[in-house]
């Protein structure tokens, strides 16, 4: 017979049948056809051979020809009844080919040789899915998870996400996908990738994917929880966990998770019951004495708060986030052998890149409050540039952002679009960079018998991405631009939207409310288009106070601009560009608070405060400090005292080292609180 360049020879030319043997097997990862002329060759010289065999079945099937692999692998499991291989290749060449019936028996053959046969148990569960077997899908897809934790081929994606190595993970993962499809593990581990890069529609679509074939992959609906909550859909997060909960209802780690969604919309109180009872039965668990601490501190309870923490602690003694924890109290002072156990720490090598940040950022904190300025300065730096090599942040997609807003959002384009909008007056923004005193004007505020605190509201920042995402998907311009087509009616619509998904935080009553996103002066254009008479405020503080104070925070989630003195920077300068556009051209719709000032006349500060949100004087709100309410910020125990002045000049401590800072902030510095160009 004739060969090509690449055929092969009968295996005496190969020296002997195993090498021809060899030689198939890696032909059958590149051609197929040339795979199946080597087991050919090798029947020839060696008949019956049961491995040459089942190359011939192997390559039939990759050729198209199920039925002929079918008639190869039939007499070879009788002969062969112990061959998982086999057996497998048989299941899939009958599945190919319609007989489902004998595909089921011959791959529940296999996995009961081999159960952890990853594949096969993938196989069965994508059979029971097609014959509407609910039940029998979900047990094969349990199956081939706890399979998938010895599947070869996942190792390495699941070792680059053990080290954060995104970038090498996603494509392994989606190459794996692309031939097995429905590998739930591999999705859900997907679906991790997804969520790490704030990707979280993509993350919700592979997950929800995963419990569509496996219902019972709790693992994979408790991450959805994980994602729902971060994406502030609590409705959907809580149904789901109390799915979880209805399957094990003794399980401490969903409990948990529900105490962790109920804290987010507002019921503190039933969170932390929930907690109390998780560690009376279970009082050797760190990360729930950690999140007991959270609601504690966020209730003010913080003598309980920092026991939790400490609890914590004891049990995980590298737990890094507990012992920042402690620090963004920011009423708490370390003693020396706690500073002396961080520093121990740090040489540790196990350590992991988040237990070391947060122990830097926690020192920094410790030896400022011990007045080592330089020392804590070392401690900031390093703690922000561990952080940093984690999150993927470019200042220059800001610039862009204010640029083009400044574009679209001119005086014509909103008198052209008077009466836009949902006409309610129940909203107030409060909005620019985090540490700026925002929290504080929120607990005065919030203390007045009409105005209710809620939280940081990620609502319009999620509403702005879905515009630009789906005006994109349709050949259109990107956010903001894509607000232009807008009509009349979109408009009011997406206020009540925003208005809808907001009253879950609401708790009292109240007719008004406030929402502390600092973010939003990002999207100002838009919301002036579906709430157009909302009030909004704008907390500023001087540039080099409040960049670095923000530089020295760690923030849990977001806020990706501060672990860098140069981004910072130039976030803080967009900011103020951005403001004094919309100053020009909607005057008087954003009242301007000055930390500074409002620290120095704190009752004047407070008048003119509530004589733009339109609600009469009331002595409460210069006594903030008495207001019970949670407070979910890094400042929520500053805010329960009287003015704190001591803060408003702490950056200078820190001024021989913050030359780059003023360099990049310019002008805007040297202006302040005057704006350049205005």
């Amino acid at each position: 017979m004739s060969h090509s360049p690449h055929a092969v020879g009968a295996p005496e030319a190969a020296g002997t049948v195993k090498a021809a043997l060899d030689r198939a097997l890696e032909l059958l990862r590149v051609d197929a056809s040339l795979a199946l002329e080597q087991a050919q060759e090798i029947l020839h010289a060696a008949p019956g051979h049961p491995m040459a065999q089942l190359v011939q079945g192997m390559a039939q099937r990759a050729m198209g020809q199920p039925a002929l692999a079918v008639a190869t692998l039939g007499p070879l499991v009788e002969q062969q009844p112990k061959a998982v291989s086999a057996w497998y290749e048989l299941g899939m060449a009958q599945f190919q080919i319609g007989q489902n019936d004998g595909a089921l028996a011959s791959l529940r053959r296999a996995v009961e040789l081999k159960p952890d046969h990853a594949d096969a148990w993938r196989a069965i569960g994508d059979i029971c899915t097609m014959a509407e077997d609910v039940a029998g899908a979900d047990a094969a897809f349990a199956g081939h998870i706890k399979a998938s934790t010895r599947d070869p081929r996942l190792l390495r994606p699941a070792a680059a996400l053990c080290a954060n190595d995104l970038a090498s993970a996603e494509p392994l993962l989606r190459e794996h996908l692309r031939h097995c499809p429905t590998d739930v593990a591999a999705l859900r581990m997907l679906a991790e990738v997804a969520g790490r890069l704030s990707r979280y529609n993509d993350a919700v679509m592979l997950l929800e994917r995963c419990l569509e074939l496996a219902p019972n992959f709790h693992a994979a609906r408790q991450n959805l929880v994980f994602v729902l909550n971060r994406q502030n859909r609590f409705p959907e997060a809580l149904e789901n966990v109390e799915y979880l909960l209805g399957a094990e209802p003794n399980n401490p780690g969903f409990w948990n998770l529900r105490a962790t969604v109920l804290a987010r919309v507002g019921e503190h109180g039933e969170s932390m019951k929930i907690y109390a009872d998780i560690l009376q039965a279970h009082p050797a668990m760190p990360g729930v004495w950690m999140n007991y601490g959270h609601a504690l501190g966020t209730a003010g309870r913080t003598e309980q708060s920092i026991e939790a923490y400490r609890k914590c602690i004891r049990l995980e003694p590298n737990c890094g986030e507990a012992y920042w924890s402690l620090a963004n109290l920011k009423t708490f002072r370390f003693a020396d052998a706690e500073v002396a156990q961080m520093k121990s720490l740090l040489a540790r090598r196990e350590l992991t890149n988040e237990e070391r940040f947060h122990l830097q950022f926690t020192l920094g904190k410790a030896e400022e409050d011990a007045g080592h300025f330089e020392a804590s300065f070392r401690h900031y730096v390093e703690g922000n540039r561990l952080r940093r090599t984690e999150i993927a942040y470019d200042a220059a997609s800001t610039h862009d952002l204010v640029a083009r807003s400044r574009e679209l959002f001119t005086a014509d384009f909103f008198r052209s679009r008077e009466g836009y909008g949902n006409p309610s007056r129940e909203a107030i923004f409060i909005v620019g960079l985090p540490r700026a005193g925002s929290t504080l004007v929120e607990q005065m505020l919030s203390s007045h018998s009409e105005i209710e605190g809620t939280m940081e509201h990620q609502d319009i920042m999620v509403m702005a991405t879905r515009m630009g995402r789906r005006s994109r998907k349709a050949g259109g311009p990107d956010y903001p631009a894509a607000l232009a087509a807008l009509t009349p009616e979109d408009c009011h619509e997406l206020g009540a939207q925003y208005l809808e998904h907001t009253r879950l935080q609401r708790k009292t009553g109240k007719p008004v409310f406030i929402d502390k996103m600092p973010n939003n002066f990002l999207h100002l254009g838009l919301i002036r288009l579906i709430l157009p008479n909302a009030r909004i405020i704008d907390a500023r503080r001087h540039p080099m106070a409040c960049c670095f104070s923000g530089f020295k925070q760690h923030f849990a989630r977001g806020q990706y601009f501060t672990y860098s003195l140069r981004d910072i920077a130039r976030y803080y300068c967009d900011y103020v560009d951005l403001m004094r556009h919309f100053d020009a051209v909607l005057p008087g719709a954003v009242h301007r608070v000055f930390y500074e000032e409002l620290v120095a006349n704190t009752d004047q500060g407070v008048r003119d405060l509530l004589a733009y949100c339109g609600v009469p004087f009331e002595e409460s709100c210069l006594r903030f400090y008495e207001n019970d309410r949670a407070v979910r910020t890094a400042s929520a125990q500053q805010v329960r005292k009287p003015i704190f002045r001591d803060g408003v000049d702490q950056w200078q401590n820190f001024e021989p080292w913050l030359g780059e800072l003023k360099a990049e902030l310019g002008p805007v510095l040297q202006q302040y609180p005057a704006v350049p160009g205005g």
